[in-house]
């Protein structure tokens, strides 16, 4: 809690393990929580195999790009407001109703997208989705954290980011499972109502968080939480820790009052809070400029970029992804108490921007290597099966399959060896089956490749470097670094930037790969990426083991990298991080 104990000695996974394995209450509260987590990640996964049978119901879906776009990214414009009303929830009805809450929306949502008869009903369906999902994605991390001990409060956090990798897997079992079934995509976002009813059922069963009743006064039943979270002989430091936080934070109250818009004042003109806002909004903007949703919105889209045409076996490798992003939050899990938030998140951040750019290589590789076309070839299926545009260019020899495709064209692939010169034709079902019908590929997405497969090696190196570090410590990062008084606002504020980068990404993703190529994108988010690395080491400061009141010293004093930091005592004394 606020303070009362010192810092265990070995705030590792193991000391997390005997706690909650002592006190079981504590991991019964962080998993219940956690599964507004589980929500958040089945979103953003399922979406991305629901869309490839989404195209194909709807043909306006399959030749609008931007419309793809908009079925991805309201999810997120849902998840924008639904964090700015989350953090004003979370301070006026309390942790556990806005969770309760947010519930609701999801599963109205899901049901929804289910029923949908055209693609502006799922839009529909994916805002309600999203208006949850944001609610659920700032409460769950901050219930969690006020309900755990500090020195294994890192741990505990993690759940929540763990279970949010464990949704994505999750959805895209469920995404393989439904390839074949009728109405395949409905029962994809369908299904995402089921956790949203059980997490419901739990929190209905489950106390509020007990700062929140200090807060409002609720002393006896704050008192009752705590001596079910820690020993006995604990229990009184933690309310007099309490006791002098609220006390101080009521007393600051009185200079700003009580508002919304009082708060967001109070918030700006506090250097601690403003500074406290500086990191989380930093690490939150940045965990989504490395181009993370890119490719767990897109992540089949992807490797049909590298070559693999069957949206099959597409989610089958995307499912390998997800897989490793489970055991990187994992990894974080172990070590985000032992090593610290500060040094996990360079040590991802130079990963991901070696992987971004190796993966850009990748790409440009394959697409200079694509198979030729063939005139021969192209005009197998009759003279008027032919790319209209092939037709019509003026140098027809220089053609590859990437200038087929980006002519919004099919290519078939020979059929003696798939990088053999192959066939340019116009893009339709009919032709689609011809092709099929002869045992050859259809490509759309990308081309045959011999190295597309590095490609998705590259994507799994990059999530299991991603998930450790940029993947879960943001959101703990944000549930410990903001005076109690302004956790809700600043926590609604650092969301809203979050899901507010999270749009501009995946709104803009395919128009860019259209523009930029999947090379190009790939090198202006490794761009993205080093920027993000220098706002993070000059701006978020170590909170690895301090209590919520250390934390706000360590900001009062104001954060300096110890590499810059001068020598004088009180600069010490800030806990600056050497690397």
């Amino acid at each position: 809690m606020e303070a009362g104990h010192p810092a265990a000695s070995k705030t590792e996974f193991t000391e997390c393990w005997r706690t909650t394995w002592k006190t079981p209450y504590i991991l019964r509260l962080a998993l219940s929580a956690g599964i507004g987590g589980l929500l958040f990640g089945y979103d953003t996964g399922v979406i991305s195999g629901a869309l490839l049978y989404i195209r194909e119901d709807f043909r306006e879906v399959d030749k609008k790009t931007w419309l793809q776009e908009t079925i991805v990214s309201m999810a997120v414009a849902g998840a924008i407001f639904g964090a700015a009303i989350g953090g004003w929830m979370n301070d006026a009805i309390g942790r556990r109703k806005s969770i309760l809450c947010a519930d609701f929306v999801f599963f109205l949502g899901a049901i929804v997208m289910a029923v949908a008869p055209a693609p502006w009903v799922i839009i529909i369906g994916r805002i309600l989705v999203g208006l949850g999902v944001g609610m659920a994605s700032m409460t769950s991390p901050l219930y969690i954290s006020e309900a755990s001990p500090a020195r294994i409060r890192g741990a505990l956090v993690s759940t929540n980011g763990f279970l949010i990798t464990g949704g994505q897997f999750l959805a895209y079992l469920i995404n393989l499972a439904f390839t074949k079934a009728p109405g395949t995509w409905r029962w994809m976002l369908g299904v995402a109502g089921v956790p949203a009813v059980v997490q419901f059922g739990l929190m209905w069963s489950l106390p509020e968080s007990p700062r929140w009743l200090y807060r409002k006064n609720k002393v006896d039943e704050a008192r009752a939480i705590l001596e079910k979270i820690y020993p006995a002989d604990e229990v009184e430091n933690e309310m007099k820790a309490l006791h002098e936080s609220v006390e101080m934070e009521k007393a600051e109250e009185g200079d700003v009052g009580d508002g919304i818009i009082a708060k967001l004042k109070g918030a700006f003109s506090n250097p601690v809070v403003r500074r406290g806002l500086y990191a989380g909004i930093t690490v939150q903007v940045a965990q989504q400029f490395v181009g993370i949703n890119t490719v767990m919105y897109y992540s089949p889209t992807i490797v049909q970029f590298a070559g693999f045409a069957s949206n099959q076996t597409a989610l089958a490798l995307s499912l390998i992804t997800s897989g490793l992003n489970v055991v990187g939050t994992v990894i974080s899990m172990c070590f985000v108490d032992r090593y610290g938030r500060r040094r996990l998140m360079i040590i991802s951040m130079v990963g991901i921007i070696i992987c971004l750019v190796v993966l850009s290589v990748v790409f440009f590789e394959a697409a200079a290597q694509a198979p030729r076309i063939s005139n021969l070839e192209s005009t197998h299926f009759g003279s008027n099966s032919t790319c209209p545009a092939y037709v019509s260019a003026p140098n027809p020899a220089s053609w590859n399959c990437m200038t087929c495709l980006k002519a919004q064209c099919g290519f078939c692939a020979n059929g003696v060896s798939a990088y053999a010169p192959g066939a340019c034709a116009a893009s339709n079902d009919d032709l689609k089956k011809a092709c099929g019908g002869e045992h050859r590929v259809w490509y759309t997405k990308g081309c045959p490749s011999r190295i597309g497969f590095f490609a998705v090696i590259l994507l799994g190196l990059y999530i299991i470097i991603y998930a450790p570090g940029m993947g879960t410590v943001p959101w703990i990062v944000n549930s410990e670094i903001y005076p109690l008084r302004y956790r809700g606002t600043c926590g609604g504020i650092a969301a809203v930037s979050n899901w507010s980068a999270n749009l501009i990404v995946s709104e803009t993703f395919l128009t860019l790969t259209h523009a930029l190529g999947s090379a190009g994108t790939f090198l202006l988010f490794a761009g993205f990426s080093l920027i993000g690395l220098v706002f993070i080491f000059f701006l978020v400061p170590e909170t690895k083991g301090l209590q919520f009141e250390e934390v706000e010293k360590l900001l009062k004093k104001g954060y300096r990298p110890k590499l810059f930091a001068s020598k004088d005592k009180d600069t010490k004394e800030t806990k600056t991080v050497e690397l």
